[in-house]
């Protein structure tokens, strides 16, 4: 099967379209034009000068596979992960930016089917299952001197990894599913795009810009969710805005082959992944961070998983 084109026309480049016995024509205003076969064009867009679509806009992947939930009338979703292998880890410094991370040993992981939030826990979410903000020595979700970090879109933070668990358990209730963190493995196989993946440094493109809020361009505070591009998936912010906590305790990668590693059963920092707005080397799909299960920060947020089994 022919892979279908999406065509987007913006109006000073391309001016006309026309449909004729050889394809789709495109006339540029510079005299010349492109044939596209009728049957590879899915659709065409066209946008008025000024009106180009920003990032996170415009065309996006397809809402095949996600499945959608309503929690006290906020909805969520969650995309379907298609099982598989993968290598995990960085086997040395990758490149100059990142020379100041040691590298971890590249390990061959396979990973089950699962369903992870197409976006962060955002504060409406986060509010609409716990009935208030969250309390962190003091500090709560504000909207800083820029405008950024309050509002229903932006991510929930300021949240430890023991408030996740009260969180998804309250979750759960309300839902009779069994939603939950992301393995560390679970969270770098959708990262780096599942079996889609196309090998980027950051989760959907080698330009960190693309796809993440971090310290160059966000500056002071998180920003709303699924305002960059997605990655491969179609899941947002993997890279940047908030890190992440996933379920695991921190532990030293070995070389072994695994399939769906879990981390060792005890220890004293729980794993943070994806970076945040603060950040720029850290929002790399294969940088580790840590954290102690009681602590906050505005730097830190969630993001569901549901296994395969659980999401009918």
């Amino acid at each position: 099967m022919k892979k279908q084109i999406i065509i987007t026309l913006f109006l000073l480049i391309a001016g006309v379209a026309q449909l004729s016995a050889q394809g789709i024509i495109i006339y540029k205003t510079d005299g010349t034009f492109d044939i596209y076969p009728a049957e590879q064009v899915a659709r065409i867009v066209t946008y008025r000068y000024g009106e180009e679509p920003q990032p996170g806009e415009g065309t996006q992947p397809d809402e095949e596979g996600t499945q959608t939930f309503t929690v006290n009338g906020v909805s969520f979703k969650m995309v379907s992960v298609e099982g598989g292998s993968f290598m995990m880890g960085n086997k040395d410094n990758y490149r100059a930016v990142i020379a100041t991370y040691p590298p971890n040993p590249l390990h061959y992981v396979t990973i089950s089917s699962f369903s992870i939030g197409q976006t962060e826990v955002t504060q409406a979410l986060w509010y609409a299952v716990m009935g208030q903000k969250p309390t962190a020595d003091g500090a709560q979700w504000s909207s800083t001197s820029t405008g950024y970090g309050l509002g229903d879109n932006y991510p929930a933070y300021y949240v430890s990894w023991e408030d996740c668990q009260v969180f998804l358990s309250r979750l759960n209730e309300l839902t009779g599913k069994q939603f939950r963190l992301p393995t560390e493995s679970e969270w770098e196989f959708a990262a780096r795009g599942g079996t889609k993946r196309n090998n980027y440094i950051f989760a959907g493109s080698d330009e960190v810009g693309d796809v993440a809020w971090y310290m160059l361009n966000a500056y002071t505070a998180p920003r709303e969710v699924a305002t960059k591009k997605p990655n491969e998936l179609g899941i947002y912010d993997m890279s940047g805005n908030v890190s992440e906590w996933c379920q695991d305790w921190y532990a030293k990668y070995t070389s072994d082959d695994t399939a769906d590693p879990t981390g060792p059963a005890s220890g004293t920092n729980r794993i943070v992944r994806g970076g945040s707005y603060a950040d720029q080397d850290e929002c790399a799909v294969f940088i580790r961070s840590v954290d102690k299960p009681s602590s906050r920060s505005q730097k830190t947020g969630l993001r569901l998983v549901l296994s395969a089994e659980t999401t009918e």
